[in-house]
């Protein structure tokens, strides 16, 4: 598919089809994904999928606040985490600049952005949640305390056509020089 016809297509799905994701098909995505540029290319971006079913509506009945459970329902779950204090830190394990950790959310969202198209070209649709309980994600996938958590991905078939948002004008978002 085209990039733009790519980009213009990708929606967020609330509402998904009881079908399921396979493993082969979230490796797909993740190999894309690891193309993405990161700092000093140290790659620190994890996932933790989640495709069973019993295990997706434990995540979703106890991780989730109620709106996010029922918009994620039917849906594979991915977990996204960064290694903390690893990207934007020199060799001293000092910041770089005001940043911090914000560099390692900036390449997890590179990343993320690279899932979510890769899955649109598959023929699946995402929903990036960014409202979880990031205590009980990480106590119930075994999440390492080193790790920052970011988003939750639901990912599947859409059962529902979401419509396209209004764009803000160029004007409003860029200054030219």
């Amino acid at each position: 598919m085209e990039f733009q016809k790519l980009a213009e297509a990708r929606r967020s799905v609330r509402k998904y089809a009881d079908r399921e994701v396979t493993r082969e098909q979230v490796e797909e995505i993740i190999r894309t994904a690891q193309e993405a540029p990161s700092w000093k290319n140290q790659q620190t971006s994890k996932y933790y999928i989640v495709l069973s079913k019993e295990k997706r509506e434990a995540v979703r009945t106890t991780c989730f606040p109620s709106f996010n459970e029922q918009r994620s329902l039917n849906a594979a779950l991915v977990v996204t985490a960064f290694e903390k204090n690893n990207v934007g830190f020199n060799e001293n394990g000092e910041p770089v600049n005001e940043l911090g950790n914000g560099w390692g959310c900036y390449d997890l969202g590179l990343q993320n952005a690279y899932f979510i198209l890769k899955a649109r070209e598959l023929g699946l649709d995402t929903l990036i949640m960014g409202i979880r309980d990031a205590d009980k994600l990480r106590a119930a996938l075994d999440i390492p305390e080193n790790e920052e958590i970011g988003a939750v991905l639901a990912l599947g078939y859409a059962d529902e056509e979401p419509k396209k948002p209004r764009r803000r004008e160029l004007d409003d978002i860029a200054k030219f020089y």
